[in-house]
């Protein structure tokens, strides 16, 4: 039998990799500084890109995903 946390670290398990692959297969999204951390379906974005859509389309494409109950967007946008 699992326990409760084993089980939730598990399934924050498989939404890390729904994230990367969500992140990495998105083409709006240039940088690939991008950092996240899961935590019971809450999703911290941070890293650096280079514009405001860049940062919005990160978060929308993390709003898709199943199992994201909150999505915090610390990205910060440094203008080239």
């Amino acid at each position: 039998m699992f326990s409760e946390t084993h089980l939730m670290s598990q399934i924050d398990i498989g939404l890390d990799d729904q994230v990367t692959s969500a992140l990495h297969r998105n083409p709006h999204i240039g940088s690939r500084d991008l950092r996240f951390e899961t935590d019971n379906g809450h999703v911290t974005l941070r890293g650096v890109v280079a514009s405001y859509y860049q940062k919005q389309m990160a978060q929308e494409v993390v709003r898709r995903l199943d199992g994201v109950d909150e999505i915090h967007n610390e990205l910060e946008v440094a203008w080239s």
